[in-house]
């Protein structure tokens, strides 16, 4: 609640706003009061942004840790769109939907939640792993004890199911045969295939499916749940520089168990579920992915031309440019890297003379160009800036760490 003064009140008529104290406590993030005791959760609010710039914070003096944890659990509940998570090496990484939103949440964070000065890194851009072709060989991985393998192929997705699943159209909790046939009817999936999705991962909903092509393979229902842990586990560390993996399709061609359920458990079965997945994207001409803003500028039709500049040097593109019916200004609109959208707003008012207004909404992933594999172009560089960031061994691994010998 940022309102300037705080009254008490016995009771309020519908309609209005309110803040009860003490609630809190029971929140992760929203939730619903109500006095039944069967009652569901009002639906959560989707956005249409996601949060794609993430900047990493620390206290300055060590000993005020507890009470930044304590502001991130705040801050959490008090801006429904941000994330705030912990990475493994004990990083406090707080994801916000732009330059703007970070500043604002940064300020509330060290003046209202955690009450204590911070120290922020430079934003930095989330990425996605992907692939552009179907693997050029079918992967094979051993588990640990030789005793199992599995065998599988990379694809990348059709145009529009990524984003498909995301708006909810395509869904882990729909009823099978509808899905199949959605699938059927719009991308042209085989309908048999389209039925035997396993699961979508991250997070048992992000855009990548895991799909049994197999024919007759004995014990395969016993092992699911553990190629499931290892596709969850892959999906959202990537082999490139472990970032979320996007629009993969991977099909599941054959599987050989051994015949004892001791030697297939779980600890057998993940990590080398995990093995082949990697292999998969990695023989696949895998890419990386970055987010895209929609920019609008509004402006007088003198400075237009200032707009395109910024945005050339900017790596953004103008796709519509539209005059407002009855007045002088113009709308333009592009799209502009998410990676340079830092300073834009600076850049584009000191380039029209401040006479340009922009406002930025998170649209879609774009593939950047050129193979992450060859150390001349812009994917590489991004893929090492990741890895040094996250403290991994310089270079994408090597093939044959993933991939078996029959």
């Amino acid at each position: 609640m940022m309102g300037r003064y705080v009254e008490p009140i016995e009771d309020v008529p519908c309609g209005n706003i309110v803040g009860l104290v003490g609630v809190d406590q029971f929140l992760v993030k929203t939730g619903t009061i109500t006095t039944y005791e069967q009652a569901h959760n009002m639906r959560v609010m989707k956005f249409s942004v996601s949060p794609v710039v993430r900047v990493a914070v620390e206290a300055k003096n060590p000993a005020d840790l507890p009470k930044l944890v304590e502001g991130l659990k705040r801050l959490a509940k008090s801006d429904p769109m941000v994330q705030c998570i912990i990475e493994e090496s004990g990083e406090h990484i707080i994801a916000g939907a732009g330059e703007l939103h970070l500043e604002i949440c940064l300020k509330d964070l060290e003046e209202d939640h955690a009450c204590i000065p911070l120290k922020k890194s430079d934003p930095v851009v989330s990425y996605r792993e992907t692939v552009s072709e179907e693997s050029d060989q079918l992967c094979l991985s051993k588990s640990p004890n030789k005793h199992n393998r599995l065998f599988m192929k990379a694809r990348p997705f059709p145009d529009g199911l990524a984003e498909d699943i995301e708006k909810g159209d395509v869904s882990a909790r729909q009823e099978l045969k509808t899905r199949a046939r959605y699938l059927a009817d719009k991308y042209e999936w085989d309908v048999t295939e389209a039925r035997k999705i396993w699961c979508f991962g991250p997070d048992g909903s992000g855009p990548n499916l895991l799909i049994d092509v197999t024919k007759g393979v004995q014990y395969l229902n016993e092992i699911k749940d553990s190629v499931v842990a290892g596709f969850q586990w892959a999906t959202k560390e990537g082999a490139l520089c472990e970032e979320n993996m996007r629009a993969i399709r991977f099909d599941i061609h054959d599987v050989t168990l051994h015949a004892d359920a001791i030697h297939r458990g779980g600890g057998q079965i993940i990590p080398t579920a995990r093995r082949v997945l990697y292999a998969c994207q990695l023989t696949a001409q895998p890419r990386i992915m970055e987010p895209v803003y929609l920019v609008e500028i509004q402006c007088p039709e003198q400075v237009v031309g200032g707009i395109y500049g910024v945005l050339n040097r900017k790596r953004g593109h103008v796709f519509e440019e539209s005059q407002v019916m009855g007045t002088p200004m113009f709308v333009v609109k592009a799209y502009l890297p998410v990676n340079e959208s830092f300073g834009f707003t600076a850049d584009l008012r000191s380039n029209t003379g401040g006479q340009a207004f922009p406002q930025c909404v998170f649209d879609h992933w774009q593939i950047l160009q050129g193979d992450p594999n060859d150390p001349a172009t812009r994917p590489s560089q991004v893929v090492n800036e990741i890895r040094k960031r996250k403290g991994l061994k310089e270079g994408i691994p090597a093939l044959d760490n993933y991939l078996d010998k029959l």
